[in-house]
């Protein structure tokens, strides 16, 4: 593969039980990227749902595992050694609780920061020297288990900001593969409800 091949990588949970689950908000950015590029030939490939379309004379790999959650490096991996795409070429998009809701920031590195889906990233990848967008959620309201909120649907009211939201996901992901990483932090990292 060149140098021009990007692997986008959404983090959720397969089945249609989780489709609009907060956990799921990397999901729904790959596949607003699908419609946009107009992306052809949905297979499974190394345990992921992949398609791929072209955006500016690059190729665009989109995938979104189906492995869960949890075991989502598997799948990474898996799709990293197969299209031999250099890490500086790969982002993962995934939820953070840890950031207020409507917040995107991207970074070229970084730990887990709690998120399973990212930790199994890591682990599998052995490096935590690839790009990754991570899109806020919120935390739990009162003593509300972490691991029960990521799991629920968005609230109605935050429904009604979330196209915004994913929009402005989108939006950097493309300036991450036209202009370069240092070019999406500039621009699309903060709240995306501004």
């Amino acid at each position: 593969m060149t140098l021009d091949t990007y692997l986008l990588i959404g983090l959720g949970n397969p089945g249609r039980e989780y489709k609009d689950n907060r956990h799921n908000v990397g999901f729904m950015v790959i596949d607003r990227l699908a419609v946009r590029l107009n992306a052809r030939g949905m297979k499974l490939q190394s345990k992921a749902i992949v398609t791929s379309g072209m955006y500016a004379d690059r190729k665009l790999i989109l995938a979104k595992p189906q492995t869960f959650m949890n075991l989502s490096g598997q799948s990474v991996q898996g799709l990293a050694h197969f299209y031999k795409v250099p890490l500086t070429n790969l982002m993962v998009l995934s939820d953070d609780l840890d950031l207020p809701f409507g917040t995107v920031r991207i970074r070229a590195s970084g730990g887990a920061g709690g998120q399973r889906g990212m930790g199994s990233v890591i682990e599998s990848l052995g490096s935590k020297e690839f790009p990754r967008l991570r899109i806020g959620i919120g935390r739990p309201p009162g003593r509300m288990d972490p691991a029960a909120y990521v799991l629920q649907d968005f609230s109605r009211e935050d429904l009604k900001l979330l196209s915004d939201i994913l929009t402005h996901a989108e939006e950097a992901v493309i300036e991450f593969v036209t202009g370069g990483l240092n070019a999406a932090m500039n621009k699309f990292n903060g709240s995306a409800l501004d």
